[in-house]
């Protein structure tokens, strides 16, 4: 039985969720799961829809493309998609996602993994999945990126993920992948910029630390939140206790957030994002 989904987002109108059920009924698909919810500030709609059945599925988005013109509407099939890892020398979040992958964990084929080191690649192996040392040293940043961009594009990846990969990505690089690249960082200690941030969270007695994974933008950490989580510390933490729970907390978070991508949870709306967990 086939199986996919559908995402609609417009400004909102009476009668939306019937016309999409009533679509899918009469082209015989039954829906497995539904969520909806109405942006009460700015009046817009976004509805994420699962069904199957053996019906046409295009046949049905051809309909509601007629009957709601002002909406944006994806329809895929429900199925792994590809991903593309970049790493540079942190094995934590890369060696998380490689297990949950050979887990099967994840809806996700991990095609790759693009670094700027070679530490990693041992580690890779180990998984049987591409390893590409694409280094940085005695290049300027164009050429280092067009390298990155050669290694990546014969995976034609749906989505890249940064997996600590601790280089500052160019616009024009991050507009080949527009709201595909995915980052993790320690949104949790926004006083503590620069290097060593937990040492400096450490010195001030922090109580509470976490991660967040966002989109990837133009501007440094600014892009659409996808997922955040905290852990809570006390004063017997050492500096290597926070950076060790710190290193917990962005494995899960960046899990999280791609299990959400993939499976198509995430609406982008502006600067925000609507998620359907």
């Amino acid at each position: 039985m086939n199986q996919y989904r559908l995402l609609i987002d417009c400004p909102d109108q009476p009668g939306l969720v019937y016309q999409v059920s009533r679509a899918l009924f009469k082209g015989g698909f039954n829906v497995l799961s539904n969520h909806e919810f109405v942006d009460a500030a700015t009046g817009h709609f976004f509805m994420r829809t699962e069904f199957s059945g053996p019906g046409d599925a295009q046949a049905i988005l051809r309909a509601l493309r007629e009957r709601l013109a002002s909406a944006t509407l994806r329809l895929s099939a429900v199925e792994r998609r590809p991903v593309v890892l970049l790493a540079t020398k942190e094995p934590h979040c890369l060696g998380d996602l490689l297990l949950r992958h050979a887990g099967d964990e994840l809806p996700a084929e991990i095609r790759a993994v693009v670094s700027n080191h070679a530490a990693l690649g041992p580690l890779v192996e180990k998984f049987g999945i591409p390893f590409h040392h694409v280094p940085h040293d005695e290049v300027s940043r164009e050429a280092h990126e067009a390298a990155v961009a050669d290694a990546v594009s014969p995976y034609d990846p749906a989505y890249l993920v940064l997996a600590k990969y601790m280089r500052v990505l160019s616009p024009g690089f991050v507009e080949r992948y527009p709201q595909r690249i995915i980052n993790i960082h320690h949104s949790f200690l926004p006083a503590f910029m620069g290097a060593r941030p937990y040492h400096q969270a450490h010195e001030r007695g922090v109580k509470v630390i976490g991660a967040t994974a966002h989109f990837v933008t133009d501007e440094l950490d600014t892009g659409p939140i996808i997922c955040q989580d905290v852990l809570p510390i006390d004063h017997s933490y050492t500096t290597a206790a926070m950076v060790q729970a710190g290193k917990d907390v962005e494995k899960f978070v960046l899990a999280r957030a791609l299990r959400l991508v993939l499976e198509e949870r995430v609406f982008v709306h502006g600067n925000r994002t609507i998620v359907f967990g």
